[in-house]
């Protein structure tokens, strides 16, 4: 299966527009207005079903070769456009390969196997489509590309500009969040448009950032709790790209804006812009994750990830469910999970209450 592609970026259109106009970053400008030009291009692609068996898609088994066997290792391949365009690029990088020395080519390598073993270590699923999908990555994409994206079969790495983005394989999460975006698309592909994108995207923020979380052993306290942390240079007065602990505070910037992302459903975005605002308004799914993790405390992958992780799989999950939808499946899962009137059930009820999508 080759999917049309299907470009979900790690950086949102608003935040590229508001570079492209900045003339105190000429180089970035530049590169921000390729950079829309290249997700412009790309034609939204007809909803399509890409999942496996449900069966399959939510345990993470299968059998994936004929032998009745699934390869559980990472199986990574890097190419390197070399500042081209082209895809894949050449392979520089394979896996069980040593280091190459090149920065971008050795981060990605180790964040597509950090990634691969949150799953497999976590969820018990055994890559991105939980049948070994081979895990493939393009870096040095375009000149000075500010982004990274997933199109539907891999990922892809620009280098930044060096006025207002470094280089895009610096940040795990970005890594997490992209890879994400396989996941979603082999499970429940919930339709990028309006709420339903929204959630497609807070869901790759959801477990980008419990990928960054499980590699550095952290608690729900410990985490930042940030999306893109380091991608800006020290030029740009903001923390990262997006807060799932508080929407809306990322980065304010006397040049580029604040950061326009709600925490609740009173300040919710209605835009035509962004497919609907998928990468505005995923600010409030990603705030009720965060107060149910924090509010269940120790590790979140065992606690609200778990359950937002059973959510994804659950057939009660439809392409087009909209947030109130999706945080009734969650408390259905928290509920089977851990138990009725639990304090995990418990948190998760009172997280979507807070943001205003539960009355």
């Amino acid at each position: 299966m080759t999917p049309t592609d299907s470009r979900r970026s790690v950086v949102p259109p608003y935040l590229l527009h508001a570079v492209a106009q900045a003339a105190e970053f000429p180089r970035a400008a530049s590169a921000a207005r390729t950079a829309l030009a290249s997700l412009e291009a790309v034609q939204a692609p007809k909803h399509r079903h890409l999942v496996a068996p449900r069966s399959l898609s939510s345990t993470g088994t299968g059998t994936g070769t004929g032998t009745g066997t699934v390869d559980r290792s990472p199986q990574r391949t890097i190419a390197d456009a070399r500042g081209t365009t082209t895809l894949p690029g050449a392979v520089v990088r394979r896996e069980g390969d040593a280091d190459t020395g090149d920065a971008a080519v050795d981060e990605a390598y180790a964040g597509l196997g950090a990634t691969h073993a949150f799953w497999l270590d976590v969820f018990g699923r055994v890559s991105i489509d939980g049948a070994g999908l081979p895990l493939d990555a393009t870096v040095h994409f375009g000149q000075d590309y500010d982004n990274a994206y997933w199109d539907g079969s891999r990922m892809v790495f620009g280098d930044g500009d060096d006025e207002v983005f470094r280089r895009f394989t610096i940040a795990l999460d970005v890594i997490g969040h992209e890879l994400a975006h396989g996941v979603t698309q082999y499970t429940a592909d919930l339709t990028y448009q309006g709420q339903s994108g929204a959630l497609n995207e807070s869901i790759s923020d959801v477990f980008g950032s419990l990928v960054a979380q499980y590699a550095a052993g952290q608690t729900a306290d410990q985490a930042s709790w940030l999306i893109g942390e380091g991608l800006f240079t020290d030029a740009v007065h903001g923390d990262a790209l997006r807060s799932m602990r508080a929407p809306g505070t990322a980065y304010d910037d006397p040049v580029l804006g604040k950061d326009p992302q709600p925490a609740t459903m009173a300040d919710f975005v209605v835009t035509t812009d962004d497919a609907g605002g998928v990468h505005t308004n995923s600010g409030i799914p990603n705030h009720a994750f965060f107060l149910a993790a924090t509010s269940i405390g120790g590790h979140a992958w065992q606690g609200a990830g778990a359950v937002w992780w059973d959510a994804l799989t659950s057939d009660a999950v439809t392409a087009s469910i909209d947030f109130a939808g999706f945080a009734a499946v969650t408390i259905t899962a928290a509920g089977s999970r851990f138990g009725a009137g639990s304090a995990e059930h418990t948190a998760v009820q009172d997280a979507w209450r807070t943001v205003g999508v539960l009355g």
